[in-house]
């Protein structure tokens, strides 16, 4: 069993992220800005991202880090947010597991084009991508937490189904046989808690597509 801290909480892929690891056993956590709780978690604290000690984090095996923000003005807090955590978590034991975007995934061996580098990638998700890539470039210099980023495929569906199966890569883009990168936040939160239960890939961005 883990103790698990999920910070942002109240975002959909969070909530499957909690609903996961407790069906496991796990230990929870949740960390959100809503007054109520619409969690699985029984253990609910109301506290920002930015209000969050590292006495509020002490003792996890790992800490989730959920936060998603899309409105144009927010989106340096993808940066923001996740400078705080790894402060906070500087020099500690405790995992910090990001749950990061599609857009900074490469499409080539050599690492010089991203996934939102390509034509067809959507202008309407350039600024996401782009914010959550800055992010991950930043977590890149931070050899004092031990973080990992999982990248999910670039179709990632949020009401597709568990199907329990996935494929576990690393920085490039990666399809299944059947030639998708597609995944559904179900099981996109199966491959986290798998991550934080059995994976060791300490200061290394992963990624996950549908098997």
């Amino acid at each position: 069993m883990k103790k698990i801290a999920v910070v942002a909480a109240n975002g959909r892929v969070a909530k499957k992220v909690i609903a996961e690891a407790l069906n496991r056993g796990d230990e929870v956590v949740a960390f959100g800005r809503h007054a109520e709780n619409d969690t699985a978690a029984q253990n609910y604290i109301r506290k920002d991202i930015l209000d969050l000690t590292r006495e509020d984090l002490a003792g996890f095996d790992a800490v989730v880090d959920a936060f998603g923000a899309w409105a144009p003005e927010a989106l340096p807090g993808h940066s923001i947010t996740l400078k705080h955590l790894c402060d906070v978590l500087s020099g500690t034991e405790v995992r910090l597991v990001v749950v990061g975007g599609a857009g900074s995934l490469y499409l080539d061996k050599e690492h010089k084009t991203q996934l939102v580098d390509s034509p067809d990638f959507p202008d309407a998700f350039k600024p996401l991508a782009l914010a959550q890539g800055k992010a991950l470039e930043e977590l890149r210099e931070r050899t004092d937490v031990r973080w990992t980023f999982i990248s999910p495929a670039a179709d990632f569906q949020a009401d597709g189904a568990r199907t329990g199966k996935y494929i576990l890569a690393g920085e490039e883009l990666t399809v299944n046989p059947k030639g998708e990168s597609i995944i559904s936040y179900a099981d996109y939160a199966i491959a986290l808690v798998d991550e934080i239960e059995k994976g060791n890939h300490i200061q290394q961005r992963i990624s996950v597509v549908r098997g």
